[in-house]
């Protein structure tokens, strides 16, 4: 039997480190949604297409190949600018919702980590997580994490990124950021990365439990 861990929050929260580390946990395939779209959008640039063309990206998103996706490749902040314009349109979130929920299925299981896992993609996941924290919290931990690599970085800035970004996921139409109703909440505001990590193994080790 697959079992799928869901794992949703806002950006900047921790779900990305804490879903890898779960990952490599259980022995199960890792998948950071978020990087679909990326990955689409990146295509779409690559190719100089249009961002605004709905038709032209869901073809391209029904292409993306979800075992290259490269991280370090798709972090960069003009790929995430083109990602949240196409992110929007409902077929080329229906497109990329197939291709993750294909990924799911895989054995022995799969954590799946994004913005509507628990609510949309994977809504019989075998546990929920909802991982956030604070805006100021994550807008530090965004500029940390630039200083630390060598960038500079204006906190005013980064949390206003982090504002409109919040605003704009739980406000969208198609798949809003939202926990689901059965989802654990995990806040991390005053959590390092290995408490937050026990205490979403304590929840997945009671629902693993439950399920065999």
């Amino acid at each position: 039997m697959s079992h799928v861990i869901a794992i949703d929050g806002p950006a900047a929260a921790g779900k990305g480190t804490l879903s890898r580390r779960i990952a490599e946990e259980y022995g199960f395939h890792h998948l950071d949604t978020g990087l679909t779209y990326r990955a689409t959008a990146k295509a779409l640039l690559d190719a100089g297409l249009p961002l605004d063309d709905e038709a032209v990206a869901e073809k391209i998103a029904r292409e993306v190949d979800l075992s290259g996706l490269d991280r370090s490749v798709l972090s960069a902040h003009s790929i995430g600018e083109a990602a949240s314009k196409i992110a929007v349109m409902p077929a080329v979130r229906r497109a990329l919702v197939e291709a993750q929920r294909a990924f799911s299925r895989k054995e022995p299981g799969t954590v799946l980590d994004g913005r509507d896992i628990g609510t949309v993609v994977c809504p019989d996941a075998t546990v929920k997580l909802y991982v956030t924290a604070s805006r100021e919290v994550r807008a530090k931990r965004r500029y940390d994490e630039i200083v630390s690599g060598g960038g500079t970085a204006d906190y005013a800035a980064i949390f206003e990124d982090v504002k409109k970004r919040d605003e704009r996921d739980m406000a969208r139409v198609d798949s809003p950021l939202k926990p689901a109703a059965d989802a654990h909440l995990l806040d991390t505001s005053e959590m390092s990365i290995e408490a937050a990590f026990r205490a979403a193994k304590t929840l997945i080790d009671a629902a693993l439990k439950k399920k065999i």
